[in-house]
């Protein structure tokens, strides 16, 4: 992890490694700790007996290895089966939520045996029997289509396989893209499917991981048939909410309640117990199956003040479906009109959002938006932007044709298309 002239200076050294370190009159002596693949060449961080750290300019240092770093043991996994409690399997893809701070190195690892989980949240032992599989350990940015059918197959095999209910481990930033992905690449789902992850490490005392896992884990005991999302509901550690899988955004960046429901009220609440505030899928019974047959050649564009024409021709020609997310109602700038009509002579379908997120679609209110219609733009509804991008891959994963298309894209599926917006 460190380079240049601090790898220079460190001769050996590796992290972990209990170090004095001596600049000018001062010496300080602790853990050397890792360093940012970003981070520069001319500093090094050292964890002092203290707690804190401290970064140190390599110029002009003298260090000495007191003591080398001793490789962690490895954790064997000894989880106990109750039988007279529910299964949960537990599935996990990577994020905050799956991961635990070694305080040798202040590096992080991969946290997902079955013991390290009920070792850390030994609630989770009171209310099931916990299976753990870690399907990969990715960061949500790089999450892609391929890993939504993996993870689609994983949950089917655990549903299939006799559990309750299955909880996935998410990296919060692109989970609502899998929740929605999962709601429609899951079929005959009549068991709950709980997406849980974590604004804040595990390690800081205001993490949200232990709740938001507990919150899922009851939910996935719970009578939803459906795939939903489950997280903190305020920015205290009192109750979670249950968010229909495409019905849900992330809001904020880094604030514990930072999803919401848009378009639609939660499902529910997670307090002692699970609290049903509205209408959902029941729990009931029969074999989960997967459609992954999903085109992912699919364009989300955003439209703006300015944006060429280019832009849209240039999606038309190498995507085979795009959604826009337009302004107001589902407007689209008047130079793009020609490139939009021309899509349709192509054989490209473009389903048009709203950029507001609240709200729906009418774009028969202005006489842009009728022109739109009458070029064969598919009105997206109430559809959140990125649910109509998964939902156009799925569709076009089964046909290609315009009109078929058209009548999938505004059937409601998985909860995704509200008949009235109260919101």
């Amino acid at each position: 992890m460190y380079r240049g002239k601090a790898r220079e200076v460190l001769k050996g050294i590796e992290v972990g490694d209990r170090i004095n370190v001596k600049k000018g009159d001062r010496v300080f002596e602790g853990l050397l700790m890792p360093r940012s693949e970003l981070g520069d060449e001319n500093h090094i961080v050292i964890k002092l007996d203290t707690g804190y750290n401290v970064g140190i300019n390599v110029k002009k240092i003298k260090i000495k290895r007191i003591k080398k770093a001793t490789p962690p043991k490895k954790t064997k996994d000894r989880a106990v089966k109750f039988k007279d409690l529910p299964d949960v399997t537990i599935i996990g893809t990577g994020g905050t939520i799956a991961s635990k701070i070694d305080y040798k190195t202040g590096a992080v690892h991969p946290s997902f045996t079955t013991s390290e989980l009920t070792n850390a949240i030994p609630e989770l032992n009171d209310l099931a029997n916990i299976k753990t599989k870690l399907l990969f350990n990715i960061l949500s940015e790089n999450m892609t289509p391929e890993y939504w059918k993996d993870i689609a197959r994983a949950v089917a095999a655990e549903l299939n396989s006799g559990a309750s209910g299955v909880v996935v481990a998410h990296g919060t930033d692109t989970m609502a893209y899998t929740s929605a992905a999962l709601s429609f690449m899951l079929k005959n789902l009549k068991k709950p499917v709980a997406l849980a992850g974590s604004q804040r490490s595990s390690d800081r005392p205001s993490s949200d991981s232990s709740l938001n896992l507990v919150s899922a884990v009851k939910v996935a005991l719970s009578d939803i048939g459906e795939v939903v999302v489950v997280m903190h509901g305020s920015s205290s550690d009192d109750y979670c909410l249950i968010h229909r899988g495409t019905k849900v955004r992330k809001m904020h960046s880094s604030r514990r309640d930072a999803f919401g429901s848009v378009n639609a009220a939660p499902i529910g609440r997670v307090k002692d117990v699970v609290i049903i505030d509205r209408d959902y899928r029941e729990r009931g019974s029969g074999k989960v199956t997967v459609d992954d047959k999903l085109d992912e050649n699919v364009a989300l564009v955003k439209i703006y003040p300015g944006i060429k024409s280019e832009v849209l021709d240039y999606c038309i020609d190498r995507y085979n479906g795009i959604v826009l997310e337009g302004t107001g109602l589902g407007h689209v700038p008047e130079n793009l009109l020609p490139s939009i009509k021309s899509a349709k002579k192509k054989g490209v379908p473009v389903v048009m959002t709203t950029q507001t997120l609240y709200g729906r679609v009418d774009m028969k209110v202005y006489s842009t938006g009728r022109e739109l219609l009458s070029m064969g733009v598919i009105s997206g509804m109430d559809m959140l932007p990125e649910v109509a991008y998964v939902k156009l891959m799925h569709v076009l994963g089964s046909t290609k044709d315009l009109d078929e298309v058209k009548r999938m894209m505004q059937t409601n599926i998985a909860g995704e298309i509200e008949e009235t917006t109260a919101f």
